[in-house]
């Protein structure tokens, strides 16, 4: 039987030790901070209209919203029966709530859904008014998003809009994110006298100071990682470079190698040591230890010097370059080639223009969460229609380049209730410091876009979708996409929020030549770094080729564990035979040790 409410009160609310005279000093320190706090941030970027800034996004909320109410009241019976839905449920609830209250037993009306973290105190369910306003928030949410869902009318941008956006605003209305609703913040603030708020506004004021463009919401201790030190380690050398990048050769660790090297593609909005953190995590010590010759590109963060560095340079000086290199520095005649997120759509535009003009620079080619077809690209649609574009690209053109902040701003949005709210509370509210976490330093290790390439690719992929549809012309060459006949291997994360799924199954079913669709649990990050010696996600294989990935999926095969020593198994075979290890600068030289001076610099 649940305990009587002035019981759970006394447990909760620690009276006692409440000290009036310091709370009343620490509130008044409190006001003093938030009010130069607020004065500081009405004056930054983040108060003003802009791409990706917080007061657009407030303003395409509210806009998007309003219509979708208006669209609600021009029908008032369904919605007045929408209605009485609701006030049943919240009738429903309170009833329960005061039953609770005398000691009775009652079945929730809306619970959480499993791993929703915000609701993990005891608290919330054990207190009657903690649990009110938890089930309260609950039921809005959803009736909200059940009546989203049973709106006619709407095109597919549209509803698009309005679930993002709806999205964003259940998750920062939730009870969670208010002193007074959250048994954690209430019991530390009565327990330390509003000491935390006060630390609190102390490293908010910090965040701002620390922040670029826009406000950077701490998600780990900096001050615990070091690249070079603790993250990226893995042993090699920077043996080229040019204004856009160095390239890595690592050492390898095996008595013998396979004759044909990997280059591998990063994405160039974020620093390629994703595929490097600590040495249990890093996929590139992964494949060095199979014995595979690994050269990674390290994209350099870009200045306004740099502003004019298009999307065929990063091709041409990029990619095409690094292959040539690598190919001097092995002597071989070919190379296989993998890449990531936006280096694998760069390193897609590169084999279609190989095959337009005939030439044979790869052996194979691997993409990792990469889309081709951006026809389902998901939320990142939202961001790249013609007003947004206009508006960045004025924006870079005043300064050359995107900084850093904006785009992970973008990332965060995707998955506010993971990647913004918690930190909120945590820092803001808890007052306390977060804890070490090399992924998310790696997060918040932001790069710079150059101004030219990075408005070519929101344009040409995201907005008008030119390659998927044959209809992109780069370097004077018409790109097709099936004229590209080289062995393929496809990976897909199944919970995907920057490359959907779907959207690079899509994709890959535009190569003209034999692909290997792998899909694997988990998202963006976690379901591509996944080491094997953690069972910790799955992935499947061997589907039928078929129109969509929901059929591919039903004739797959689910294997535990990671996918890593299946892409391994048919890397190896597309590699040539075994040959020695090749000492990292033989052919080329040395510059400096791994991971290099580009990786290290801070936007």
């Amino acid at each position: 039987m649940p305990k009587p409410i002035h019981e759970i009160e006394t447990d909760l609310l620690p009276y006692q030790s409440v000290n009036a005279e310091e709370l009343a000093r620490n509130l008044l320190r409190l006001f003093e901070q938030g009010g130069n706090v607020l004065t500081e941030f009405i004056e930054r970027n983040d108060a003003k209209l802009g791409p990706y800034s917080a007061a657009t996004e407030v303003t395409e909320a509210t806009n998007t919203l309003t219509d979708l109410a208006r669209q609600w009241l021009a029908d008032p019976a369904r919605f007045a029966e929408a209605q009485g839905t609701l006030l049943r449920s919240y009738a429903e609830l309170w009833n329960n709530t005061v039953r609770r209250m005398f000691g009775e037993d009652v079945e929730p009306v809306a619970e959480p859904e499993p791993g929703d973290s915000r609701f993990k105190d005891p608290e919330w369910s054990a207190n009657p008014y903690f649990d009110f306003w938890k089930q309260a928030y609950l039921v809005t949410a959803r009736w909200a998003e059940d009546m989203l869902h049973n709106t006619s009318g709407l095109d597919d941008r549209t509803r698009q809009r309005a679930e993002f956006y709806l999205r964003q605003v259940a998750s920062a209305l939730s009870p969670s994110n208010f002193p007074f609703t959250n048994p954690e913040v209430l019991r530390e603030t009565l327990s330390t006298n509003a000491e935390n708020l006060v630390q609190g506004m102390s490293l908010l004021a910090e965040d701002m100071k620390k922040s670029g463009d826009l406000l950077k919401i701490s998600q780990t201790d900096v001050a615990a990682f070091e690249v070079g030190r603790n993250l990226a380690t893995t042993p090699g050398k920077i043996v080229y470079q040019n204004d856009i990048f160095q390239l890595i050769q690592y050492t390898s660790t095996t008595d013998k190698v396979r004759e044909l090297p990997l280059l591998i593609v990063p994405p160039w909005i974020n620093k390629y040591y994703i595929l490097d953190l600590t040495p249990a995590k890093s996929l590139i010590k992964f494949l060095v230890d199979q014995g595979l010759t690994v050269f990674v590109i390290s994209w350099v963060n870009p200045d306004a010097s740099l502003s004019h560095k298009s999307f065929e340079d990063y091709m041409q000086e990029g990619i095409l370059t690094a292959a040539d290199e690598v190919k001097r520095e092995t002597g071989v005649d070919k190379v296989n080639v993998v890449g990531y997120c936006v280096g694998g759509t760069l390193l897609a535009t590169t084999l279609a223009y190989l095959a337009a003009r005939g030439e044979e620079v790869f052996n194979s080619a691997s993409f990792l969460a990469t889309q081709i077809d951006f026809q389902y690209a998901g939320d990142l649609l939202l961001f790249t229609d013609a007003d947004q574009l206009e508006a960045l690209n004025t924006l870079m053109s005043e300064r050359g380049y995107l900084d850093g902040s904006r785009m992970a701003n973008v990332f965060n949005m995707l998955r506010p209730r993971d990647l913004i709210w918690p930190y909120i509370v945590n820092n803001y509210l808890l007052g306390k410091k977060p804890f070490p976490f090399d992924l998310l330093y790696w997060n918040q290790d932001s790069t710079r876009m150059a101004a030219a390439n990075h408005n070519y690719y929101l344009r040409e992929f995201y907005n008008e979708n030119r390659l998927a549809k044959g209809e992109l012309t780069l370097a004077g060459a018409r790109l097709d996409m099936h004229k590209v006949k080289i062995p393929v291997f496809e990976l897909a994360t199944k919970e995907d929020h920057i490359a959907p799924a779907r959207s690079v199954y899509t994709g890959a079913q535009l190569f003209g030549g034999e692909v290997e669709f792998v899909l694997s649990g988990s998202g963006h990050i976690a379901g591509v770094v996944n080491p094997p010696d953690k069972v910790k996600y799955q992935y499947w294989t061997s589907g039928k080729r078929a129109k969509t990935l929901e059929q591919w999926l039903a004739t797959a095969k689910e294997h535990p564990g990671s996918w890593w020593p299946h892409w391994a198994e048919w890397l190896h075979e597309l590699s040539g035979e075994w040959t020695l290890p090749r000492e990292p600068g033989e052919g080329l030289g040395v510059i400096e040790d791994a991971p290099g001076a580009y990786v290290k610099m801070k936007s």
